[in-house]
């Protein structure tokens, strides 16, 4: 792979990893919850199931989903309704930041670490993201090395894009504020993953 493609690819993963979404939401959610820490566990698990669809594009798996309607509808179904149980559940601030926080209870890595990668996993718009983007340099990764490259580089772009958000957010100036909005926040992260959840579905 030569270096002005890999600068392709490098500009392709920044654009998708700094669009503001659920994955954004997630990463601010665990922050207030449990501090640095726990937002860096939630953006590097995020960022593992994006090397995943790397990968999976890269086995060429993703265009077999593609044209296999019934698979690839399926798993995305099961994706808008884990996206719309979570949805639900900050709204209702069942567990949420908020109930945490008034119990003194911060979040835990497991969690932060499962809706990370949660929440990258079960978005079918990732996957699309990479079949009608990230596929087309599919192409030029001949060698292992280059192969590697095309999964790594995505991974560490989200990686680092959102532990730069989590440092950002937890800033002793920043953070007790957004623990003010404990409440607002998981309000609207809810209505981001019930929204993701009723355009996924709309989609199909």
């Amino acid at each position: 792979m030569s270096f002005s493609t890999w600068l392709g690819l490098l500009a392709i993963c920044c654009l998708g990893a700094m669009s503001p979404g659920p994955s954004l939401a997630m990463v601010v959610r665990h922050t207030l919850g449990g501090g640095r820490a726990k937002g860096i566990v939630c953006a590097w698990a995020h960022s593992i199931g994006i090397g995943i669809y790397a990968l999976v594009t890269l086995l060429g798996l993703a265009l077999v989903l593609k044209k296999a309607p019934l698979v690839f509808n399926g798993i995305a179904i099961i994706g808008a309704l884990y996206l719309a149980w979570m949805g639900i559940q900050a709204l209702r601030s069942n567990g949420g930041m908020q109930t945490k926080l008034a119990a003194g209870e911060p979040t835990d890595a497991l969690t932060a670490a499962r809706d990370g990668i949660a929440i990258s996993l079960f978005n079918p718009k990732i996957m699309l993201f990479f079949l009608a983007l990230f596929s087309q340099f599919v192409m030029a990764a001949q060698t292992l090395t280059g192969q590697v490259i095309i999964v790594i580089t995505p991974l560490v772009v989200d990686g680092l894009w959102y532990t730069l958000i989590a440092l950002i957010l937890s800033h002793s100036s920043v953070l007790p504020k957004l623990r003010e909005k404990a409440g607002l926040i998981d309000k609207l992260s809810g209505v981001v993953l019930i929204l993701l959840a009723l355009r996924v579905v709309y989609s199909l």
